[in-house]
């Protein structure tokens, strides 16, 4: 705490205002097992020594400078150039959620423009202005859906990426909605199941498409499969795949959510992630997050305004719709630049590019003696490849080696045996697939 300008004898003052004799009894609620040993923090240095510091820091991140084939829900895409420059302006990257939305025109101008991008993505009538991130997206849908109907059960497909079910999971406990889920049959939705299980009694059955397993759902059997009339179909989509695949609005989806991060945002430590729910117009009320609107002032310019806020509604707490306090702006911004750089057409041959490598790839592994798809499914840009050797073992080998293999499919999230996901974009280059052919020939033989 020595970077901490005061005296000692102030934060003795301080202690002993509060009843403490020293600084470590502030933390005494802490167990000792949880204490972090001293950080060997280095003498103090100039800003050159500092500067090669960092960069003797970055050299050593082995991981960034490694080909990548993981996926599962955090993708390598490429970020053009403009992105960065135009987001890191001080007009942006400080603005924040817009609580006096009158004075926060350029914002809610961004947050509009990106709503009507996500809703013609998407084929809905409107899109929120983002959430956290697509695993909270997907639990306040499930809210939303309880809301709209009335009920206090929802169905999800088990081919949902296994991390957004998990804080779906946790959102839904509180409440006490029950879920029930879905198997899948030969890495997809079972139809024949969604039918025996699904009734009058569920609020909304959740998909995904492409779903975790990198395979396409039978997307145009989900609505007529939903006896019930009023159980409304919740789709999960990776954005990006919209440039090639039908958007769920053409398959009668109530609500769709997803996570931007497809959309022009690097891959780092963790994120940035940022969510997205788009829905019906009949169900904007229920929208969870908030919603900008576009107008006229009495002098007939246009305007911005914050249509709906659904948390707290700022004066009647008790009938807030979403625990969304903010939305995600300066991402939202990020997958909005993106968008209107590639457009259409670029946006589509980005996926065509992504899905033609996915597919050399597979078709270059299953050339190896004792290499098989897990599951015989058309495919987007993932897939799941079953190994004659422990997929852990693998996987840490070529890492040792300079490959970041994929992800380790357990056989409980799979109801198979455990699999390998692998997964290509439009930044994967054909000697980084020779690169793997390579490196899982070698440690093969």
């Amino acid at each position: 705490m020595d970077f901490i300008p005061h005296t000692q004898e102030e934060f003795l003052d301080m202690l002993r205002e509060v009843g403490l004799e020293n600084r470590n009894d502030l933390f005494r609620t802490i167990p000792e097992q949880l204490h972090h040993p001293d950080i060997p923090f280095p003498e103090p240095m100039t800003e050159l020594e500092i500067g090669d510091l960092m960069h003797a820091a970055a050299e050593a991140n082995r991981g960034a400078k490694m080909p990548s084939f993981l996926g599962g829900g955090a993708y390598d895409h490429y970020t053009p150039h403009a992105i960065p420059a135009l987001v890191s302006r001080s007009e942006f990257i400080t603005a924040y959620t817009p609580y006096q939305p009158e004075v926060s025109q350029g914002t809610l101008q961004a947050i509009f423009e990106f709503q009507t991008f996500m809703s013609r993505l998407t084929g809905m009538d409107t899109a929120n202005a983002s959430v956290y991130d697509g695993a909270s997206a997907l639990a306040e849908a499930a809210l939303m859906s309880c809301r709209i109907t009335r009920k206090n059960k929802v169905a999800v497909s088990s081919s949902i990426n296994p991390h957004y079910l998990r804080v779906m999971k946790t959102y839904l406990e509180a409440p006490g909605i029950e879920w029930v889920e879905i198997p899948c049959s030969e890495g997809v939705t079972d139809i024949k199941q969604l039918k025996s299980i699904v009734n009058e009694d569920f609020a909304a059955c959740f998909v995904q498409n492409p779903n975790y397993f990198g395979n396409l759902e039978p997307v145009d059997e989900f609505r007529s499969a939903i006896s019930a009339p009023k159980c409304l179909l919740g789709a999960v989509v990776y954005p990006h795949s919209l440039g090639l695949l039908k958007p769920p609005g053409d398959w009668d989806a109530d609500i769709v959510v997803g996570d931007l991060q497809s959309l022009g945002m690097p891959v780092q430590f963790g994120g940035p992630f940022a969510g997205f729910v788009s829905c019906k117009q009949k169900h904007v009320r229920q929208l969870p997050g908030r919603l900008v609107g576009r107008t006229k002032d009495v002098d007939g310019k246009t305007g911005y305004v914050l249509t709906l806020q659904t948390r707290e509604q700022h004066i009647r707490r008790s009938k807030a719709t979403s625990n969304i306090c903010t939305n995600q702006g300066l991402c939202a911004l990020m997958a909005t630049i993106y968008m209107s750089l590639m457009g259409p057409d670029g946006l589509r041959q980005a996926a065509e590019t992504s899905v033609r490598n996915a597919h050399k790839l597979q078709k270059r592994l299953c050339d190896i003696d004792g290499v098989t798809m897990a599951f015989d499914k058309p495919f987007f840009n993932e897939f799941v490849i079953n190994l004659p050797m422990p997929v852990e073992s693998f996987i840490d080998t070529a890492r040792e080696l300079g490959l970041l293999s994929g992800i380790h499919i357990k056989s409980t999230e799979s109801a198979g045996n455990d699999g390998l996901l692998v997964c290509a974009t439009e930044k994967t280059k054909a000697d980084d697939i020779e690169f793997y052919i390579d490196v899982l020939t070698r440690i093969l033989e």
